[in-house]
């Protein structure tokens, strides 16, 4: 798949903006080439991209963060390093964005330099999550965070699952979902992500697929 240099994944609460960040990061990463990671999420305390910081070490790529990560204190700041992340021309760039438009607003003092740069804003649904469990509510919550952001979507990325209880029917049956979610948007669906070892049974039901590592485990695993 082909990605712009900036790739923005925004989405509602819960839907897994996170961990997938952390795969596309890592898929993008090769032996001649800078990958950054942004972790714009100002909003969920509990599951940061920083919390695979060493996953990210360990993988040569660049961790952008705010300094109040991982601490007890609450401060909705914006890391003051992710105005360089447009002076590197030559780095490929994930964003992982706060839930909602609350976590959007931090998109928003950046426009005019993402207008003037090569990226793509990706929605990430979960059909099996509270609020964007159909494709109108989805919609509504993609609107919100356009108009907070002053940004607009480029594609959808289906990312439905219900953690370690995902099946291949769970993904299947969200497929009509982000169809239906792309019709009302006239947007593409850019990928579906899978679990890695669901993979294989879904080639050739679901294209284009992204198989994903679970590097930490979600509420529902716990």
């Amino acid at each position: 798949m082909d990605f712009a240099r900036i790739v923005i994944l925004a989405g509602h609460y819960g839907s897994g903006k996170t961990g997938l960040a952390l795969n596309l990061a890592v898929s993008r990463k090769t032996a001649d080439n800078e990958v950054i990671i942004a972790d714009l999420d100002i909003v969920n305390p509990y599951f940061r991209t920083k919390d695979s910081e060493e996953i990210l070490r360990q993988n040569g790529i660049r961790l952008i963060s705010s300094i109040y990560a991982n601490s007890n204190l609450e401060a909705f700041v914006v890391p003051s390093e992710i105005r360089s992340v447009f002076a590197k021309k030559d780095a490929k760039v994930v964003m992982d964005v706060g839930g909602d438009d609350a976590g959007a607003v931090a998109l928003g003092q950046f426009n005019g330099l993402f207008c003037s740069d090569d990226y793509e804003m990706l929605f990430v649904v979960n059909r099996y999550r509270y609020l964007t469990q159909t494709p109108a509510e989805a919609v509504r919550v993609m609107r919100e965070i356009e108009a907070a952001s002053r940004l607009s979507f480029s594609g959808i990325v289906n990312n439905s699952n219900l953690g370690a209880e995902t099946t291949e029917k769970t993904v299947l049956d969200s497929v009509s979902y982000a169809e239906e979610i792309s019709a009302l948007t006239g947007l593409p669906v850019k990928f579906t992500s899978v679990r890695e070892d669901l993979l294989a049974g879904l080639k050739g039901f679901i294209s284009p697929l992204l198989g994903v590592k679970i590097y930490k485990k979600t509420i529902w695993d716990i």
